[in-house]
């Protein structure tokens, strides 16, 4: 059985407090894009939006990650844009829920609105590509994601090559993390995240994921955003919608390997899934016993 090494695993997160050497939290994906690359603008709308919020909480997701800007390559969101999408679903979330709440975000002002309605992560999946958003987070009580990607926001990066992928997200996400430090956030606020198909190809994901001690052995807790990928499509040639057994496989193994937040579309079948891994590596009790417990087999 693997443990990741942490090096600090009990964390605060918002009113939550989570003991990463015990537990895994699920993390929910709420997109308030018209051309998110999943659901394809069912939760566009506001209403919309945050009711989905709200079910994901009643379907026991530990955190709900909110975004307003595709990553895929694009045109740019503007920020007033893009903190009007989120910022109003934040706040109204953040009246009902203790919930731990992340917003996706690269932009500096994005962020700090976000944290001023509630929001309790900055869910980064640029490695920082913005250089005042660091400080912004540091400035606050906020945990901050980083996650490894190559190319600018929203631009393509054709053909991306590895020598050793592994080793390679590692150094990229280490460097991040000394940059985050550097602007004041500490090491008990950092979460890392190898970016599954971010600027990968799918042989290059599926590796990342045989390989993913190599990143929990960093000593961060370990996001891993596995949840209706390319690479899951590609290997099973399924389409979006037909993704997630193969989510859900993609999650436990990540689980085994190391991951300590899995970013998940549905929350149901990956609280399930994230609660059986658990017992199974001996992390939690069962729910009950029953079964050949007695002197009658039930």
């Amino acid at each position: 059985m693997y443990l990741p090494p942490l090096r600090i695993p009990v964390r605060t997160i918002g009113a939550r407090t989570f003991d990463f050497s015990r537990r895994v939290a699920v993390m929910a994906v709420v997109n308030r894009t018209p051309d998110s690359f999943f659901d394809q603008g069912r939760t566009f709308a506001f209403d919309r939006a945050v009711d989905a919020c709200f079910e994901a909480v009643a379907l026991g997701a530990d955190w709900v990650d909110i975004g307003g800007a595709p990553f895929a390559p694009g045109e740019p969101i503007p920020v007033e844009d893009e903190v009007e999408r989120v910022v109003p679903v934040v706040a109204a979330l953040r009246a009902g829920s203790d919930v731990v709440i992340s917003v996706d975000t690269f932009h500096s002002e994005v962020a700090r609105r976000a944290i001023e309605a509630g929001a309790t992560v900055i869910n980064d999946t640029t490695g920082l590509s913005d250089p005042d958003l660091a400080p912004v987070v540091a400035g606050s009580e906020a945990t901050l994601v980083l996650t490894h990607s190559l190319a600018a926001p929203r631009t393509a990066y054709p053909r991306p090559h590895y020598d050793d992928i592994a080793a390679e997200v590692a150094a990229f996400l280490l460097d991040r993390v000394d940059r985050a430090v550097a602007a004041g956030v500490p090491e008990e606020r950092i979460i890392l995240d190898p970016g599954h198909d971010l600027n990968k190809n799918t042989l290059q994901s599926l590796e990342l994921t045989r390989r993913l001690r190599e990143i929990a052995d960093l000593g961060f807790p370990t996001l891993a955003a596995v949840s209706n990928k390319d690479f899951i499509g590609e290997t099973l040639d399924a389409p979006r919608e037909a993704r997630g057994t193969g989510s859900i496989a993609a999650a436990v193994v990540s689980i085994v390997n190391g991951a300590r937040i899995i970013r998940m579309h549905d929350v149901r079948a990956s609280v399930d899934a994230a609660r059986m891994t658990e017992a199974i590596v001996g992390l939690r009790e069962p729910a009950y016993l029953k079964h050949n417990m007695g002197d009658v087999n039930d």
